[in-house]
């Protein structure tokens, strides 16, 4: 079994710590899986005086896992039948069943395709803003964890490393938006790192609720890699995508108003937003008044500006076999958000979008200087 360093509690109060200027971030990201990604992305590159990113890396990803549990529940409504209580695909169901799609025969990417997939969606991004890729993107694994114990090396995974024990006095701020298996394998890999970066994660519910985390795709896929994250000790900043993230709603009349027009990125945000595939494969149209959440725009909205994102200090619980969160007394502290501000954080995107043509020719220096000046 691993044994990871132990970082104190004044050492892991320093680095949680706000600071002026820019933090170092790498971005762990499924780019492909929704459109979130997308625009956590474009917000931290747009941001450059609080984010400095240094590489973004994909995740893997995928949905196979939930076939058999969504197919069951087609099959029960079918027959006229409420999928059992247990069987969360229910809601997903509905929707292609009212659309005439049948979940067995849809296409369900497996993690290796979603990273692949992810990787060329951080560079499309990138290439949206004029800025370069080489150097900056990476792959990451391409399959989830087969056991606690055994990582899944990757390009990623070595950069994270790489990053991580930079000589650099400031720690590496790990913006995990996806599930955590680079993360996790770069831990087991190098554990001395534990007490060089600091790692922000979405996902789930708040550790106060005694619910299964099955619902939250992030958690979910590699559960080896999610209870690892938690039992290593690295200074975490939990962001509950659930009661917390899950405000960050917009609807399409505020695409249209802010995002449309505003340079490549923009016009591709709002591409995305009304092109959604999560919409086509879960069977979802638009309607009146309807509104979607851009999940992963919290953690960058805690890197920018903490009081966006208020969090307490709690204990770092644990996730047993059933992903239900488990308090321990005598574990480090981590942080955890409780609240958010949804305004400021569309606020701040929306008038950096109306800024880019300043703010981004010193982020492509800035990106050429790490990379040696590759091109896009």
């Amino acid at each position: 079994m691993t044994v990871f360093p132990n970082v104190s509690e004044e050492r892991r109060r320093e680095m949680f710590a706000d600071v002026e200027g820019p933090t170092r971030v790498l971005i762990d990201t499924d780019t492909n899986n929704e459109i979130d990604d997308q625009f956590a992305m474009a917000w931290a590159l747009l941001s450059p005086e609080r984010i400095e990113v240094e590489a973004v890396v994909a995740e893997p990803f995928g949905h196979l896992h939930y076939r058999e549990r969504v197919v069951e529940a087609a099959q029960a409504l079918r027959a006229g039948r409420e999928p059992d209580s247990d069987n969360l695909m229910g809601y997903w169901a509905r929707h292609l069943v009212s659309e005439g799609i049948d979940p067995a025969t849809m296409d369900m990417w497996g993690p290796a395709e979603g990273m692949e997939t992810s990787y060329e969606e951080i560079k499309t991004v990138l290439s949206k803003m004029g800025l370069p890729s080489d150097g900056v993107a990476f792959r990451g694994a391409d399959r989830y964890m087969s056991a606690p114990d055994i990582p899944v090396e990757s390009e990623g995974a070595e950069r994270i490393i790489e990053l991580a024990l930079a000589n650099d006095e400031r720690p590496l701020h790990v913006v995990a938006i996806g599930c955590v298996t680079n993360v996790s394998s770069a831990l087991l890999m190098a554990p001395e790192i534990a007490t060089k970066m600091v790692v922000s994660w979405t996902s789930g519910f708040p550790t106060w609720t005694d619910f299964t985390n099955h619902t939250s795709l992030n958690l979910v896929q590699d559960p080896h890699a999610s209870r690892l994250l938690y039992d290593s000790g690295v200074p975490l900043v939990y962001l509950p995508g659930f009661y917390i993230g899950a405000q960050l709603v917009i609807s399409l009349p505020e695409m249209e108003a802010y995002f449309k027009g505003k340079g490549e990125i923009g016009d591709y945000l709002y591409h995305l937003y009304t092109h959604n595939p999560i919409r086509i494969d879960r069977g979802v149209k638009f309607f009146p008044g309807q509104s979607w959440i851009v999940w992963d725009l919290i953690n960058i909205a805690w890197l920018i500006n903490r009081h966006w994102v208020p969090t307490r200090t709690v204990q770092t619980p644990r996730l047993d076999e059933n992903l239900v969160w488990r308090q321990r007394s005598d574990a480090p502290t981590m942080l955890e958000a409780i609240d958010i501000n949804r305004d400021a954080i569309y606020g701040d995107l929306i008038e950096k979008l109306d800024r880019q043509d300043e703010i981004l020719p010193g982020v492509r220096a800035q990106l050429q200087s790490i990379t040696g000046g590759a091109g896009a």
